[in-house]
């Protein structure tokens, strides 16, 4: 086995395989009326509760700007509101609505389904070695 020719297979083949997966949540996503970060954002808060801005912006690893933008969609859209911190005025945090809560209870089952569904063609062993190794390789760092 040539390791380097290995690792520059498997490099193109996890970036096709995240393309794929890129074009079938976005799909998925706008089937709900939602872009991938909004869903990001709702599955956090539905998952996780109420989060300090701060937090959903490391959490989903968008920008500062990017994420007042999206939290300001999800405001709009009803999903969301904003709630300041009583102890501490600085701190704002990200909440879900009812309707937002009854949305990511209608779609997160559905949504997990489908991504079910994409890693079907590997057995119970396969996606847990998958998982295992993707875990290993994304504690790698260059420092």
């Amino acid at each position: 086995m040539n390791r380097n020719d290995e690792a520059l297979k498997a490099f193109v083949g996890i970036k096709r395989t995240n393309d794929m997966l890129d074009r079938i949540v976005k799909q998925d996503m706008k089937n709900y009326g939602l872009n991938v970060t909004e869903f990001a954002v709702m599955e956090l808060l539905y998952h996780k509760g109420e989060q300090p801005i701060q937090k959903v912006k490391d959490r989903i690893l968008i920008a500062s700007s990017s994420t007042t933008y999206v939290i300001d969609q999800l405001v709009k859209k009803g999903y969301v509101i904003r709630r300041q911190n009583p102890k501490d005025k600085r701190v704002i945090y990200a909440v879900l609505t009812e309707k937002g809560y009854e949305l990511m209870c209608k779609i997160f089952p559905l949504h997990a389904k489908t991504i079910e569904k994409i890693f079907s063609s590997l057995n119970d062993e396969e996606l847990t070695v998958l998982r295992t190794a993707l875990k290993k390789m994304s504690a790698y760092s260059t420092e």
